[in-house]
């Protein structure tokens, strides 16, 4: 039997783990899908906008492989922690694939970055999103009037649409209950968000870009003159079908915006040079260099700036992995060295670790994407396997770790959690409401242990 560990219950993670106990070539494979967190699937329960329920549905999915019997979900696992590190688990599997991400968020570089009502997307998304890691976040909305999200990306417009969103189209998802009161309290009425390139470039795709455009009292403007500065604009025949229709929104909304309760608007050709802050250390608008396209599909500097109000500052320019401790990473693509998934130590493949997901291809695609990467990681392991397995191993390894002093949460115990969850709904009227702190979450799943 070859008994195999996966690091991360995300798509990436349960893909792997699909993938190695369906193949007929090497029979009786099991799998351990481990997790730092006590609930399962990663970004598609934490970083998926709550009112994208299409979406977040894809959880069924992954639920069906990880009730496979041949799988088995651990979570309240911290690999490369103080008591379960990288060497020991190799010690208790005959290979182990880290499927871990890109926890961390890309900053700008700019003067004021640090000023208070400056944060990251991420930071924003975790904790709208109930991840027990963003429970301390506070974000000052009732004291803000305008925002602005720097970025061109789907997570820039889910942000700048949770921002304009009213309580009403919120309290039917399963957002955490504090983050619900928060936005509902919010004194939010402009929102700007600002892209460094030109809108034939933008990164986000057209079902999220619409949605902007469909917001209950909410007007969604761009200026006419930042559309034509594209040269793509006037003729987008050779543009990716994405790009074009992208554009064909766009156009709709290039006309002045009625008066409403709130608005998004959109600019382009803006990089952002600096944070303005006030007296009280806190920003208060930002500071915008205008761009011009060049003649190989970047942007220079023109010289003329720009500020644009903010009491509250969302950048969201990108994810970077970040190193595991006990694992090679290459600081410059913030990915761990692989050849066809096979992590690489000194240029040679490390025997029996592997790696799937943006930690193995940076953050790039869409959750689909993950099917093939793991799939071909899988494929490597599965060449490997006969001479993996022929080492012994100790019994079962949920024995070691717990002698190790860990405390696992398993099936039963995310079980709980989802039931404890849609008990706190209930309380609060509404559907399943998430629990967004590690002690909740831990007494709710039974495990004596509270905390990461």
């Amino acid at each position: 039997m070859l008994r195999v560990a996966v690091v991360g219950s995300g798509p990436s993670g349960v893909y792997a783990a699909q993938t190695l106990v369906q193949q007929r070539e090497v029979p009786g494979v099991r799998v351990d899908v481990l997790d730092r967190l006590p609930a399962p699937y990663g970004l598609v329960r934490y970083g998926v906008a709550p009112d994208h329920e299409k979406i977040k549905s894809l959880q069924n999915n992954l639920r069906t492989v990880l009730e496979d019997t041949r799988i088995r979900f651990l979570g309240n696992l911290e690999v490369g922690g103080p008591n379960l590190s990288t060497a020991r688990l190799l010690d208790l599997y005959h290979a182990v694939v880290y499927c871990v991400g890109a926890a961390r968020d890309r900053t700008l570089g700019i003067p004021g970055e640090d000023l208070a009502g400056v944060h990251s997307a991420t930071a924003f998304v975790a904790w709208y999103s109930g991840h027990p890691d963003a429970a301390a976040e506070t974000f000052d909305l009732p004291g803000t009037t305008s925002a602005v999200v720097i970025g061109a990306g789907n997570v820039a417009v889910d942000v700048t649409r949770m921002l304009a969103r009213g309580e009403p189209e919120l309290a039917p998802t399963d957002m955490p209950h504090p983050a619900l009161g928060a936005l509902a309290d919010s004194g939010v009425r402009s929102v700007t968000m600002v892209a460094r390139r030109g809108p034939s470039q933008a990164k986000f795709t057209t079902k999220e870009l619409r949605e902007l455009g469909t917001l209950p009292h909410v007007a969604t403007h761009v200026d006419p003159a930042e559309l034509t500065r594209d040269p793509a604009f006037t003729d987008d025949s050779s543009l990716p079908a994405v790009a074009r229709r992208n554009l064909d929104v766009l156009r709709t909304w290039a006309s002045a915006a009625p008066i409403t309760d709130r608005s998004i608007t959109l600019r382009f050709y803006l990089r952002p040079v600096e944070l303005l802050g006030g007296p009280d250390g806190h920003v208060r608008a930002v500071r915008f260099e205008r761009t011009a396209p060049d003649d190989h599909g970047g942007v220079v500097g023109t010289g003329v700036h720009e500020d644009i109000e903010a009491q509250l500052v969302l950048r969201s320019v990108g994810y970077q992995g970040v190193p595991l401790p006990g694992l090679p990473f290459d600081p410059v693509t913030a990915t761990v060295p692989h050849a066809a998934g096979r992590v690489l130590r000194d240029g040679r493949a490390s025997v029996g670790e592997y790696v799937a997901g943006w930690i193995k291809r940076g953050p790039t695609g869409v959750i689909g994407t993950n099917r093939p990467c793991a799939k071909e990681t899988a494929s490597s392991l599965l060449q490997d396997a006969p001479a993996l397995a022929r080492r012994n191993l100790p019994d079962d390894p949920l024995d070691a770790l717990r002698s190790a002093g860990l405390h696992p949460v398993e099936w039963p115990g995310w079980l709980a959690i989802e039931t404890a969850e849609a008990a706190l709904g209930r309380s609060l009227g509404r559907r399943s409401v998430k629990i967004p702190d590690w002690p909740g979450l831990l007494t709710a799943s039974g495990a004596t242990h509270h905390g990461p």
